[in-house]
């Protein structure tokens, strides 16, 4: 990857001349069958760009509670688009068609107008979890019912088309957009694209100047995602069989209270009442293992590119021989 990068041809992406940027951009679009696609610095910037195409100040998206443009991406929503979030009680993450109906706002002046529904696959605080593609399928019936915008906030859809048999193509005829990280499971340094139709798409280069992310020479990184591409989906599959096993050895474990189901790369468990949450994190930090903690008890665990085989059996040796 850092060969690609240091080879790569380059010039000003902000007047569109960078040759390797229009490649990995014409290529995500038409893996997915998309018209456009537009290079971003991260999917946080992606995925609000993609909230501000779609939306008129005061308007409404429905998403999950867990949805990462709500938890995690510091109220952009408001601050960026002046939008609201109708929040959806799903399953990790996941919701259904009918939920989105019951979710619409009556058409009344009083009320927000709903103009987008978003999901992401897989679900972060889900625990990687990964949709049913026929519910996506039923929610798409429902927006196009209401003339409602459908965005896919796709941050580790590489990992849900890897783990569910799936092609790009098939989500391209759903979503009107649709954001892909490069950073994640594929290793890149840093990189999203944003994907859609032509429409919708129009003002997508100046949304992201407005919010600071056109870049000069960023070919060197869009290199990065263009090796990604081609060498770092199909291997995802490791990732999954390694949290698989990592979920396995966790329910063994007396100091474990539960473990959330497995589909993906991410792991979420509860430490058993009494368990010292603080005192748990640090005793692993002390083996060189970092942890995050997702608020209401939960702890996170995830697989990636560098984490090898190697580590993967010393964290497990890790694993058992640790005392609460």
């Amino acid at each position: 990857m850092l060969e690609a990068m240091m080879t790569a041809q380059v010039g000003d992406d902000v007047f569109d001349e960078d040759p390797t940027v229009k490649i990995l951009e014409n290529q995500l679009a038409n893996m997915f069958g998309k018209p456009k696609a537009l290079f971003f610095p991260s999917g946080s910037m992606a995925n609000q760009t993609a909230l501000k195409l779609h939306t008129k100040p005061g308007e409404q998206v429905i998403c999950d509670k867990y949805a990462h443009i709500y938890n995690y991406e510091a109220g952009g929503a408001s601050f960026n688009s002046g939008i609201s979030c109708k929040l959806i009680d799903g399953n990790r993450g996941m919701f259904t068609a009918k939920q989105v109906e019951d979710a619409i706002n009556p058409d009344a002046f009083y009320y927000a107008k709903t103009s987008l529904v978003e999901i992401e696959n897989t679900a972060n605080r889900g625990g990687g979890s990964c949709w049913d593609f026929e519910e996506i399928k039923n929610i798409k019936k429902v927006c196009d019912e209401h003339q409602l915008g459908f965005h896919l906030d796709g941050a580790r859809i590489w990992n849900a088309l890897v783990e569910k048999k799936e092609t790009p193509k098939q989500y391209g005829e759903l979503f009107d957009t649709i954001s892909v990280c490069l950073s994640k499971g594929l290793g890149c340094p840093i990189g999203s694209v944003l994907i859609g139709d032509e429409r919708i798409m129009e003002d997508a280069v100046r949304i992201r100047k407005v919010f600071g992310g056109n870049m000069r020479q960023v070919g060197y990184l869009a290199a990065a995602g263009l090796y990604a591409l081609e060498n770092n989906v199909n291997r995802l599959v490791e990732d999954h069989q390694r949290a698989s096993e990592i979920g396995e050895l966790l329910r063994k474990q007396s100091y474990i209270k539960s473990v959330e189901p497995i589909e993906t790369n991410i792991i979420i468990f509860e430490l058993r009442d009494g368990v010292n949450e603080k005192h748990f994190i640090s005793s692993l930090e002390r083996e060189g293992v970092k942890m995050i903690g997702m608020g209401s008890g939960k702890l996170r665990l995830v697989t990636h590119l560098d984490y090898t085989q190697e580590l993967h059996e010393r964290f497990l040796s890790i694993l058992k021989q640790l005392e609460a």
